[in-house]
C-alpha cells in the first residue's frame, strides 16, 4: 500500500533488494559500541515491535531463513541490537553491503525488572532517537490489537528527531490471517487516519508471517527505502 502521508508519485517501483542475502554480523549491548563496530556507512532498517507482534518471524520470512532472528520464549530476555547485512556482488565478483536490517529488543512485557525497562529505553530509545545512519523502521504490530501505548511510546522518539521528516515508517499489521474481511478494513483505515497526523513518511500494510500475505509488498517498500 502506497504511503498514508505521501502522493502517490513519490512510490515507484525500484529493484528489490537481496533479502536472501541477509546474514548476521554483529550484537551491540551499548550504544557506544556502535562507534567501534565493524559497519559500513550504508542504510539501516530497524524493525521494532512489542514481544508478542511476531517480530522476529517476520525478518526470518522476510529473508527466506528459518533461524536468522531467534525470537525469545521468554519477553524481554533479548537485549541487544542485531544488525544482518544485506550485499550483493558487484561485477568483480566482490561483495558490497547495500543496507543492514537491525533487530531491535522487544517491548512492552510486563514481567521485566525496571532496571532492565530503563535499559531498554536508553538502547532502543537511545539508537531510534540518535542514529543517524537509520534510513527507515518496520513497526510490527499485532493486527488484532495495532499501536498500543508502548507503540506510542516509539512513534514519539523518532518524531523528537531533528530529521524525522526523512525518516521512511512501515507499519506493519501482523497476524491479519486471523481477523476477517470487515475488520481488516477498519483496523487499516484506522492505522492510516493515525498515520497521517506523523511528521514522518508513513506507510501501513497488512501482513501475515504464517501466511506469507503481503511478503513481496513489504520487500519493495525497504528496497524503496533502502535506494532512496
Amino acid at each position: 500500500m502506497c504511503p498514508a502521508n505521501a502522493a502517490d508519485d513519490d512510490y515507484f517501483p525500484t529493484p528489490v533488494l537481496r533479502f536472501e542475502s541477509a546474514r548476521f554480523l554483529i550484537s551491540v549491548a551499548e550504544l557506544a559500541e556502535l562507534n567501534r563496530a565493524p559497519l559500513t556507512m550504508v542504510p539501516e532498517i530497524a524493525f521494532v515491535g512489542r514481544s508478542n507482534a511476531g517480530k522476529s518471524t517476520v525478518i526470518n520470512v522476510l529473508t527466506g531463513q528459518r533461524q536468522l532472528a531467534h525470537a525469545s520464549k521468554t519477553p524481554g530476555r533479548t537485549q541487544l541490537l542485531n544488525f544482518f547485512e544485506l550485499a550483493e556482488r558487484r561485477e568483480s565478483g566482490e561483495p558490497m553491503v547495500r543496507a543492514y536490517l537491525v533487530d531491535l529488543p522487544g517491548y512492552g512485557f510486563a514481567k521485566v525488572h525496571e532496571d532492565k525497562r530503563v535499559r531498554w529505553d536508553q538502547l532502543v530509545g537511545g539508537y531510534l532517537a540518535t542514529r543517524r545512519l537509520l534510513a527507515g523502521v518496520v513497526l510490527v504490530t499485532d493486527a488484532r490489537r495495532p499501536l498500543a501505548t508502548a507503540d506510542e511510546q516509539l512513534l514519539a522518539w523518532l518524531t523528537a528527531r531533528d530529521d524525522a521528516a526523512r525518516l521512511r515508517v512501515h507499519i506493519l499489521l501482523n497476524k491479519a490471517d486471523q481477523i476477517g474481511r470487515a475488520e481488516r478494513a477498519r483496523v487499516l483505515a484506522q492505522t492510516e487516519h493515525r498515520a497521517d497526523a506523523l511528521p514522518m513518511l508513513v506507510s501501513v500494510q497488512l501482513f501475515s508471517a504464517l501466511k506469507r500475505e503481503g511478503l513481496e509488498e513489504l520487500r519493495e517498500t525497504l528496497s524503496h527505502v533502502v535506494e532512496g
